[in-house]
């Protein structure tokens, strides 16, 4: 119950105690599960480039549309599985410690599989292609990489990614909800109702309207000699 929550909280490096405010927390972390979050996985998903027969133009910089919608997504994950991490510190510090609830273990979970998320996408491996900066555009043989040859390395780097961030975003609901039941705000489970409907449509509607291009052919064109083009032939 709300009663039960702490009002007061000892920074021990500092030995001040000082009031907290559960709200600020609720609305940060409300505001990066369900509003950068789903934002920036809504931006990739829908904001890739039409195929053509060699992907994405070779130059083209990484703040410029279609580089744009991954660089989106890379830096805003960065940002706000750091936002994520620091709010829940303060909560643990601030509440004296992990309080066991159901929302702290819907919390612990979702902080773990988003700094997860983080470390997965160093494992992503080389790009590669025919726009890499080391390669020859007219010699095949320098455009090697794991993306561009669909390395094991890089399948189990987009199976566990894509995976473990739909998992990832369930936690948070439930850690929202869970929170909720603790600390009722009206204004948040009005827009926390709000945004999971909207998201919804707007997926359906661009899924639809067949905005969700294929990722490689994306990136790399939907040329047949390209080699995860070939091993998909017959798909």
């Amino acid at each position: 119950m709300e009663n039960d929550i702490p009002t007061e909280g000892r920074i021990p490096l500092l030995d001040i105690t000082i009031p907290i405010h559960w709200d600020n927390h609720a609305i940060l972390m409300f505001g990066i599960w369900f509003v950068l979050i789903p934002a920036a996985v809504l931006f990739l998903r829908f904001g890739k480039i039409r195929p053509s027969t060699y992907g994405i133009p070779r130059g083209t910089p990484k703040w410029s549309w279609p580089e744009l919608c991954w660089t989106v997504h890379k830096y805003s994950l960065y940002a706000a599985i750091l936002l994520a991490v620091v709010g829940a510190s303060f909560a643990v510090v601030l509440s004296g410690g992990f309080s066991g609830t159901l929302h702290a273990g819907f919390g612990l979970g979702t902080i773990a599989l988003g700094v997860l998320q983080v470390v997965s996408a160093w494992f992503r491996g080389s790009h590669g292609g025919r726009k890499d900066p080391g390669a020859d555009p007219e010699d095949r043989s320098t455009w090697g990489g794991d993306h561009f040859d669909m390395s094991a390395q890089r399948r189990w780097f987009e199976a566990y990614h894509k995976t473990a961030g739909y998992f990832t975003i369930s936690l948070a609901i439930g850690a929202v909800a869970s929170g909720l039941s603790q600390f009722w705000m009206g204004e948040l489970a009005a827009a926390f109702v709000a945004i999971i409907i909207v998201a919804m449509v707007l997926a359906i509607i661009l899924q639809g309207r067949g905005y969700n291009y294929d990722t490689y052919r994306s990136v790399y064109g939907n040329h047949p000699e390209h080699p995860f083009n070939k091993s998909r032939r017959g798909l």
